[in-house]
């Protein structure tokens, strides 16, 4: 307590007074139910005396529950934004029967409804909660950090249940399982407190009371009963459940997550910790100890969950008490103990649970997973015994199904008891608590206890080790209310007397004045009580209280809200009948909803009035000089001082802004015990502001010595000396006016009072101020406070008679500190007593001085710092060092050698955490030390903007270090050191990536939102959305794409063109045109699945519009007269179902345009589902693609079976293999299962035979293969390898399509063993290579053993096979599986049994199309083999084929008898078509330009053999399925590339409809041209296992005949290519204009055994090879910024671009145009030849900067300041300078150096005319020129010569001579005689003042006492002189001008 003498009369005066409605209130009335809420009924408002208008209803009380009583409530909060930023406003949430109204507003910006929620039944309490979901139980797993998502919610509590709205949107409802007291938001969720009925107060019941505290972490757990850890009072520690219904809740707070309770029966509050349960503590609760009448007997667990289930059970509120009576009734009494005697149980029972039996509960809150997951260890014990315990008495069959019990999840630990007192009363419940901050930044907290009068206040403080809170002394502070104000760390106290007092912890601030309210202290003397305080309106009783507490003790009790505060508020009521008041007018009686400085006073008349408390301090300065102060004094005194300013400062009729400084000094030298009023320039300050002249001063008195005096006073005041300083006074060449020296008997007067506060701290504190004067001059900004804070200084360091730093503020100022002052005599004896800090240094620390010594390479000192306070001091020393010094370890570890913390000594642990922050974490690359600063600068959040605020000099290094890193950053920077070194690309790329993904905005950046062309609504062809603008500039010669859209849309009738004969009837002829059209038809109902390949994943869909599929149209029209041609004429026999499949694949290609990234939920494709039954094999399709574009796993399992139990075929194909896509190579179990119903070989042998269609069985066997995918997982391989051979059954199942049920079951096994070759681990016994290989070449059938052989002992009725094995079924799928299992082995011996037979007789054997297989199969096992040339392709042709065999190109046949040449020829075009067709797989998506070549080759050779004459030996058929065969080859090499050739031959090929151009072929030939422009070109296929293994599905080289035709092979497994689909297509987007461009790119391959390590051009846009082949990838110069990519640490930063779009950020470089508007370049030849510094450079004009620059800021300089006007005479020179300057910046490319140029240019100027009044700019200009001459900077230039800042420029060394030029002539005209007077201690003549400072700067010329100590006197020549300045580090050039002076002779100084 600070005593009240010393409070004369201080009051603060509050600002802004408003008066408070809440928002809500308003807002209710015009509320839509407003009529039903019936507000009307509010009391009117002279009888609303509290807020919940408990005046009138007093006398009721007893018959109404609280709840009602309590209509309107409210809290407020500060403002919470979403990004984190600052804001200042209240959020208010107001409660009012069943609404709750959430608004935001502030004074300044109107308030806003934000959110207004009804609920069904009035609300109890509306509160404010963050819930936090750990990681994995959100849906989304980014790495986006942080393992906790936080969401935002509100919650509205109601009696059954409660309502929680997060900001998202989401809504839970959560049923509450009791009735609730109370809600608390905490840290880690919501705190229930069950409320107590009054019957259970007394300990009636023999039973373990029920837990009363709850938590509930999340609106979707379960309700958890709290515990508690009390520790070792009674013993060992102990946990168990919260179950005393003694304790209230009186304030819980998030952080510190503590919480306080209330004992009712010992009248105590106590702290607890609230923390998450341990796991040990959890099982310690559910174990249940054997001892009989523990408290956590059994009925803590058992009886607590019985009961809450019963209640969550929902039944019926009538029955539901009698129903679950007896149950608990019976167990309540086995489980207790003996000892307690049973005082009527039954009612009390009854009571519990009527009371806590919520009406209208159906929901199961506790049907929460938690219950399930215990181990049964756990629970088997505990059954155990409560069922033998030793006290129960009835064997209770109840307990024995019992469930586990709830876990608890939160835990508290006791922390602080409040000591007994004799005087404790009975209800002393703190009515008020919060934490409150001091102005030191201790806490305490608080607690109001209202029926004594008194807040008690904690001192709390946490350990060192951050792990505990350690609670100190208590002290009591009378007070009727009290509010914290957090915004300055203080609290209001309302004292009983009415008074506001501000507090600040527990010392007292003074009163608080409101305007427009009489304060109480002004109508009576302070020492009498007024006659209407609180205490003696209720004049009778003792206890003011005692009056109404007799009844409704529990009412009191059970407050719900402590801030409503009933147990104040029950006594006002009968200030409503005391007339005394009212006549005395208003007067404060509560305090309410502090939030940052504002707080609500409730008035007396029932209005509310919210006021400000003021700020500490505004302005900057006197905020840095406080914050110093508090940083160094001891705590106490500290706390004294602010106490003291904040009155001065906050007196009523307050003072400016400008005089806050004024008011700062006057009242800081009071306390160090100055006589402001005598001293001459502090008596000024007074009124004075910083320029205006007031000159009668309020407390000055009469002038003693008359006139003159009131002249030198003008002259010496503030006032004079900053206008004198002013540019404007030198503008108009005023004379400086100078006051006499005042008398020198006037300052013998001025001595110090010793005794005041801070003299003893007054070097202290003078060190610190200057500690922060060194940090101000680091800002440009605060040049007007350096001002103002050199004057305080320079008295100081007079006083303190410290010539050196005075010497230092003269250099700095010299216009300022002029040469005699007066000065205040300090007693020698008064000087013992102050204290002198270790710290304080007799050299003033300079940090311009530091970084020079850095600069110059001298050793330098560590420079003091006080943390927290001189961060840009710390920082600026600490990147010095590391780029200048080159110590990496200055900022990576303590940097403890350049800098030497300064504390006072109470602050050790503080600081050390404070260092740790910029501790250098960064994983990325980092190579030179330039990249290191910068990234260590943005870790301790530098940005640009501080940056800019640096003096140029100071900034040069790091603009330096900035410059060289944006020559070559590296990719993976983050966003924010991109935006430092000033690389928008990388930034915005950065940024980019950090987005989550999702988003669908974010997609491809460049995604084209408007429907290319003029097409009309039913012209969609499904190919609109395509990215016109990329395409555009990956094919910009010719209209390849538009051909591409015009081969494969399906949506517009084809054209029929037949020409009627004139023998033809009419009738025949539109036969002959309907036959013609089925002919074209095959080839339209083929398109789809090219289409699909085009358009793949390029759309991003709208979540509220159907997915529009374009129709599939089968008409035709003819010409002439374009009639409609239809086959459903009924003129030619059409095959039934004939588009099913098309429309399946139709479906597909629509739902294929959808991309990965788009947001997509299970409603919206059950919302896409067709209302006509004919679009449900789209739908079939749509849902296939769903899942290849892993949309499908969103999908509800629900909805899966929904759709697999309608049983449509199409449908249950798509699913099944979409399904399995997505769940790729995952072994999901569930999807496992689906798989297994429709596959009889997975079911057990005794199920129930399951009718599945054949086709459906197909896909379900592959989609295993995908589940399973690279797994080998045993019993999977076993199945599918007996069913590859599965025999025909007895009936007719398995009959038809049998080819391609075991070629999925190949395909399959390969999949699941995809490339495990010999290492199949587990499966030797199955001998899966060698059956295999049986299976391929036939053989006797080996016994089928295992579970199914039941099913195949009967042989078919209908197929003959014997025991051998059928090898026309089997051979395919063998094949490939054996492909896919040794895929890439390398393995001899098993490509050995796939070579091709080469005798004529085996030949004989094997079926020619088998031979294409094998040959496929064995090179891609012999995967290194392969090599692109024609050569490699004709070795895998046997001998006696490549002898006999006719070539290609043959006119005429040999003969020959024994041989077949039919089979010879045709195995010839077999096999070569395989060796081509595993090319193409080898080179997929590589462009690799021999492979092409070579493959081309051999498909025009297909094509001229087609039309030799041989073609008919080796048949058509085979013909077209090779040149099919080979078109694919070589689409995949190609694939996206759209490569010409290969698109003529698929235009070729398109043209072809008639003769054996079956519906297969076609299929072929578009899904070649869908895979060359695949995804638009901005897809490629990918050669990893997977993908050969889905393309050998999709491209199975046999090829449907009809459009129903699945006999072989499963038409709807031709999509699996988009499995091998990968998007590789990188795309450079200019970052300014935002559109794609093109830019050169530098591919580097890693070396491989084929060739060495290479680097290649691309112009990109430009698909990538696969990206493990790279090494790195760079953005070549010189048109655009370089950027690297380096793959060597992880392809994963290029995954990521990729995936989004590919989209790279280039920047164009000055002066550089793009290759679209200069492909050649030659336009910015110019700006090169300029570049490199030309003679041109002069004659650059300025309309000329739009070629470099995109920069308006420089645009308008260029207007503004190069651009001459008529009339311009001597500013034409300064003109061209301009020009110049900027020309050399803007294509140096460093337009950021513009200011410093300038800034040196004026700063030279102003030092020619004479004008320097502060040497601040020379400083930097010194900084600037030792910059570039300091040795490390020399290293950097001599490895890359011409880069740099200021590098091949005149300026800097033209501004170095003006200097010296200027110093010298000023020292030849008369400098030295000031120059010898300054060196010789003399006075020098005040003219020459600042010209001599600016020369002692610039030439760093030491102080004469260092001079006096280096003994210079004696010396008589100059080498004498050179020896002893070498200790001075004085340069050779300014000794040389010095010497003349020293040696005083002329001649000595020759050597």
């Amino acid at each position: 307590m600070s005593d009240h003498s010393d409070e004369r009369a201080t009051m603060i005066a509050a600002g802004d007074l408003q008066e408070f409605v809440p928002r809500g209130r308003e807002h209710c009335r015009r509320h839509p139910s407003a009529l039903t809420l019936q507000l009307r009924r509010l009391q009117p408002a002279s009888e609303l005396c509290s807020s919940d208008g408990a005046a009138g209803l007093v006398g009721s009380l007893r018959e109404v529950t609280i709840h009602e009583r309590q209509r309107e409530s409210w809290q407020l909060r500060k403002g919470v934004s979403d990004v984190g930023e600052e804001v200042d406003y209240d959020e208010e949430l107001y409660v009012a029967s069943n609404m709750v109204i959430w608004s935001k507003g502030s004074r300044s910006q109107a308030s806003t409804v934000y959110k207004a929620f009804t609920v069904d039944s009035p609300v109890l309490q509306a509160l404010w909660c963050d819930f936090t979901l750990p990681r994995e139980k959100s849906e989304r797993d980014d790495g986006s950090g942080s393992s906790e998502i936080v969401e935002k919610c509100i919650c509205i509590l109601q009696n059954s249940c409660i309502n929680v709205h997060s900001i998202e949107g989401k809504d839970y409802i959560a049923a509450l399982p009791f009735q609730v007291a109370n809600v608390w938001p905490t840290k880690y969720g919501l705190l229930f407190e069950r409320s107590s009925s009054s019957h259970e107060v007394p300990p009636s019941p023999p039973r373990e009371p029920l837990p009363t505290m709850f938590s509930m972490l999340h609106p979707l757990d379960e309700i958890t009963p709290l515990v508690c850890k009390s520790g070792g009072v009674f013993g060992s520690a102990r946990v168990q459940y919260v179950a005393d219904y003694t304790l209230r809740i009186v304030f819980l707070s998030a952080e510190p997550s503590i919480l306080m309770t209330y004992d009712t029966v010992q009248s105590l509050h106590t702290v607890w910790a609230l923390r998450r349960v341990k796991p040990e503590e959890q099982s310690t609760v559910l174990k249940f100890s054997e001892q009989v009448g523990t408290p956590q007997h059994v009925a803590t667990s058992s009886s607590l969950t019985a009961h809450l289930r019963s209640l969550s059970k929902g039944d019926s509120p009538v029955g539901s008490p009698f129903q679950n009576y007896s149950s608990i009734h019976s167990q309540s009494r086995s489980a207790s103990s003996p000892s307690m005697q049973s005082r009527s149980p039954s009612i009390s029972n009854m009571a519990a649970l009527s009371r806590s039996h919520s009406p209208a509960l159906g929901v199961h809150s506790f049907s929460g997973v938690q219950r399930f997951n215990f181990s049964s260890s756990a629970q088997s014990p505990r059954r155990h015994s409560i069922t033998h315990s030793p006290n129960s008495t009835s064997n209770d069959s109840f307990l024995v199904p019992e469930t586990e019990p709830i876990v608890p999840e939160l835990c508290i630990d006791h922390l602080w008891t409040e000591t007994v007192t004799n005087m404790r009363e009975k209800n002393s419940q703190a009515s008020k608590v919060f934490i409150t901050t001091d102005l030191c930044g201790q806490k305490f907290l608080c607690f109001l206890v209202e029926s004594q009068l008194q807040l008690r206040c904690v001192k709390l403080q946490e350990s060192n080790d951050k792990s505990q809170l350690i609670f100190g002394s208590v002290t009591n502070i009378q007070a009727k209310d009290a509010a914290p104000v957090q915004g300055i760390d203080t609290l209001l106290v309302l004292e009983g007397s009415g008074n506001l007092v501000l507090y600040s912890g527990v010392v007292r601030v003074g009163k608080v004045f409101i305007p427009g309210l009489p304060a109480p202290s002004l109508t009576m003397s302070n020492q009498m009580p007024r006659p209407s305080t609180p205490l003696d309106s209720v004049s009778t009783p003792s206890k003011p209280l005692g009056k109404h507490l007799g009844p409704l003790e529990e009412g009191v009790l059970l407050s719900p809200v402590p801030e409503l505060r009933d147990t104040s508020k029950l006594h006002d009521s009968t200030y409503v009948e005391d007339c005394t008041f009212q006549q005395l007018g208003t007067f404060i009686h509560a305090l309410r909803d502090p939030v940052h400085n504002r707080v609500t006073l409730e008035l007396s008349n029932n209005t509310m009035v919210r006021i400000t408390v003021p700020e500490i301090a505004t302005s900057e300065l006197v905020k840095r000089c406080l914050e110093g102060i508090k940083a160094i004094l001891p705590k106490e005194i500290a706390v004294q001082v602010l106490v003291k300013w904040y009155n001065a400062y906050n007196a009523p009729g307050g003072p400016s802004y400008h005089s806050e400084w004024n008011l700062f000094v006057t009242c800081l030298m009071n306390m160090m015990g100055y006589n402001t009023e005598r001293l001459s320039w502090t008596r000024n300050l007074d009124l004075e502001g910083s320029l205006s002249p007031v000159i009668a001063p309020k407390k000055a008195r009469p002038s003693e010595t008359g006139s003159d005096e009131d002249w030198e006073y003008l002259l010496s005041s503030d006032y004079h000396r900053n206008f004198e300083s002013h540019p404007v006074a030198r503008a108009l060449r005023l004379d400086p006016l100078e006051a006499l020296a005042p008398k020198d008997d006037f300052s013998q007067s001025l001595s110090l009072d010793s005794s005041t506060l801070l003299f003893t701290h007054i070097p202290t504190i003078f060190f610190v101020l200057h500690l922060i004067y060194e940090e101000l001059k680091l800002n440009c900004l605060m040049g007007e406070g350096i001002r103002s804070l050199v004057v305080l200084l320079v008295q100081l360091a007079r006083d303190l008679k410290l010539q050196a730093y005075i010497d230092y503020y003269y250099r700095d100022y010299p216009a300022l500190v002029k040469a005699s002052r007066e000065t205040c005599i300090i007693d020698q004896v008064q000087t013992g007593f102050m204290h002198h800090p270790s710290f304080f240094s007799a050299e003033p620390p300079s940090i311009f001085q530091w970084l020079s010594s850095c600069l110059k390479g001298e050793g330098v000192q560590p420079y003091p710092y006080l943390p927290g306070i001189c961060e840009r001091s710390k920082l600026v020393v600490l990147s010095v060092a590391l780029y200048i010094l080159g110590d990496e370890s200055a900022v990576s570890n303590e940097a403890s050698h350049y800098l030497y913390k300064i504390t006072s000594g109470q602050r050790k642990q503080q600081m050390d955490q404070d260092d740790s922050r910029c501790s250098f974490r960064h994983s990325t690359s980092v190579s030179s030390l330039a990249e290191k600063l910068v990234l260590w600068m943005t870790n301790v959040g530098f940005t640009l903007r501080d940056l800019e605020s640096l003096p140029f000099g100071v900034a040069l290094p790091i603009r330096d270090a900035i410059y060289y890193c944006r020559e070559q950053p590296a990719s993976d920077w983050p966003e924010a050191v991109c935006l430092l070194i000033g690389r928008q690309d990388l930034s915005k790329q950065a940024c980019e990536g950090n987005l989550q993904k999702g988003k669908s905005s974010v997609g491809p950046v460049l995604s084209s939102d408007i429907p290319s062309g003029p097409e009309s609504e039913e012209d969609e062809d499904g190919m609109n959305d395509m990215n016109e603008e990329v395409m555009a500039l990956i094919w910009s010669e010719d209209l390849r794409v538009q051909e591409v859209r015009r081969l494969l849309q399906s949506a517009r009738p084809v054209r029929v063109n037949v020409v009627q004969m004139p023998e033809a009837s009419d009738h025949e002829y539109i036969e002959e045109k309907e036959n013609r059209l089925l002919q074209l038809c095959q080839r339209t109902m083929a398109l789809p699945v090219g289409r699909g390949m085009f358009t793949l994943f390029s759309y991003h869909p709208v979540p509220t519009e159907q997915l529009p599929i374009p129709k599939l149209n089968l008409t035709g029209r003819a010409p002439p007269r374009n009639t409609t041609v239809d086959l459903n004429s009924g003129n030619i026999d059409v095959p039934p179902n004939m588009a099913c499949w098309a429309s399946f694949h139709n479906g597909v290609a629509a739902g294929l345009k959808i991309a990965p990234a788009s947001q997509i939920d299970s409603a919206w494709i059950v919302y896409n589902k067709p209302k006509i039954a004919e679009l449900a094999n789209e739908y079939a399709g749509f849902l296939m693609a769903l899942g290849l574009n892993g949309h499908l796993t969103k999908l509800a399992t629900l909805n899966i079976h929904d759709y697999l139990t309608k049983g449509h075929e199409m449908t249950s194909i798509g699913l099944l293999l979409g399904v399995s896509a997505a769940k790729l190579g995952t072994m999901d179990m569930a999807i496992t299962r689906l798989l297994s119903i429709h596959i009889p070989a997975l079911l057990p042998p005794t199920s129930t035979e399951l009718d599945v269609p054949h086709n459906v069985q197909v896909a379900a066997v592959v989609g295993i293969g995908l589940v399973y995918q690279g797994t080998a997982h045993r019993h999977t391989a076993e199945v599918l390898l007996a069913e590859i051979g599965r025999p025909p059954g007895p009936e007719m199942e398995y009959c038809t399509d049998r080819e391609s049920y075991s070629l999925a079951s190949g395909l399959a096994l390969g999949m699941v063993c995809l490339g495990h070759g010999s290492n199949l681990i587990g499966m030797s016994d199955l001998n899966v290579p060698e059956q295999l290989y049986q299976y391929m070449v036939g053989g006797h059938r080996r016994f089928q053993a295992g579970m199914h052989r039941e099913k195949h002992k009967s042989p078919s009725y209908q197929i003959k096979e014997g025991d051998t094995i059928n090898v026309d079924v089997t051979c395919p799928g063998a094949t490939l599986a054996l492909a896919m299992i040794y895929l890439k082995t390398n393995n001899r011996s098993i490509a050995d049994w796939l070579q091709a037979p080469d005798t004529m007789y085996l030949l004989d054997f094997v079926k020619p199309e088998f031979l294409l297989l094998r040959t496929l199969a064995r090179c891609l096992i012999l995967w290194d083999d392969i090599l692109p040339n024609s050569k490699w392709v004709n070795s895998n042709v046997p001998q006696i084929i490549r002898e006999n065999s006719i070539s290609l190109q043959a006119t005429e046949l040999p003969a020959s008898e024994d041989l077949s040449l039919e089979t010879l020829a045709q195995a010839h075009v077999y096999i070569i078509a395989g060796a081509c067709l595993s090319l193409g797989f080898r080179f997929a998506g590589s462009e690799n330009l021999a492979a092409f070549k070579c493959l081309y080759k051999y498909a025009t050779d297909f094509l001229k053999c087609l039309s030799a004459p041989t073609a008919s030996i080796t048949g058509h058929y085979n013909l077209e399925t090779c040149l099919s065969v080979l078109l694919l080859s070589l689409a995949m090499v190609m694939a996206g590339s759209g490569n010409l050739k290969v698109l003529q031959l698929c235009r070729f090929m398109h043209k072809k409809t008639g003769g054996e151009m079956n519906y297969g072929f076609h299929l072929a030939h578009h899904m070649a041209l869908g895979l060359l422009f695949l995804g638009g070109g901005r897809y490629s296929l990918s050669t990893s296992n997977s993908s050969i293994a889905a393309l050998l599905c999709a491209l199975y080289p046999h090829f449907p005949v009809h459009s129903t035709d699945n006999r072989y092979h499963l038409q709807a497994l031709r999509h699996l290519y988009v499995l091998a689909a990968e998007p590789r297509l990188l795309t450079p987007v200019d970052v300014d204009s935002n559109t794609p461009c093109y830019a050169l790119i530098e591919v580097t391959y890693k070396g491989t055994q084929w060739y060495a390590e290479a680097t290649e051009e691309l112009m990109a846009p430009t698909l990538l090879p696969e990206l493990h082949l790279l090494k790195q990838i760079r953005v070549k110069g010189p048109r655009y910024w370089e950027l690297l990519i380096d793959l060597s640490k992880g392809t994963n930063h290029l995954k990521s671009i990729l995936s989004k779009g590919g989209v790279l950020y280039v920047k164009l470089r000055a002066g550089q145009l793009s290759y679209k508007e200069d492909p050649m370049g030659w336009r910015s030849l110019l700006a090169q030849t300029v570049t490199h510094r030309n003679s041109e450079a002069r004659a650059f004009k300025p309309e000329a900067i739009s070629a470099f620059t995109s920069d308006p800021a420089l645009f308008s300089f260029a207007d503004y300041f190069c651009k001459p006007t008529v009339n311009m005479g001597q500013k034409q020179e300064i003109l061209d300078l301009f020009s110049s300057i900027l020309y050399e910046c803007v294509t140096q490319e460093n337009p950021e150096m513009l200011p410093t140029y300038i800034a040196i240019d004026q700063a030279v100027r102003r030092l020619e005319r004479r004008e320097m009044s502060e040497t601040f700019e020379l400083w930097q200009i010194k900084l600037v020129l030792e910059f570039f001459s300091s040795r490390s900077h020399q290293e950097r230039m001599s490895r890359n010569p011409n880069r740099g800042l200021f590098m091949n420029s005149e300026f800097l060394p033209v501004m170095k001579c003006t200097i010296d030029n200027t110093l010298d002539q000023w020292l030849q005209a008369g400098g030295d005689v000031s120059l010898h007077s300054y060196l010789s201690g003399q006075p020098t003549e005040e003219s020459q003042l600042s010209m001599l400072a600016c020369f002692l700067i610039y030439h760093s010329v030491p102080t004469p006492a260092q001079l006096a100590a280096g003994g210079l006197e004696g010396s008589t020549n100059f080498s004498e002189l050179l020896l002893k300045f070498k200790q001075l580090k004085m340069p050779v050039r300014a000794l040389l001008r010095l010497a003349p002076l020293l040696l005083r002779s002329p001649q000595s100084m020759v050597l």
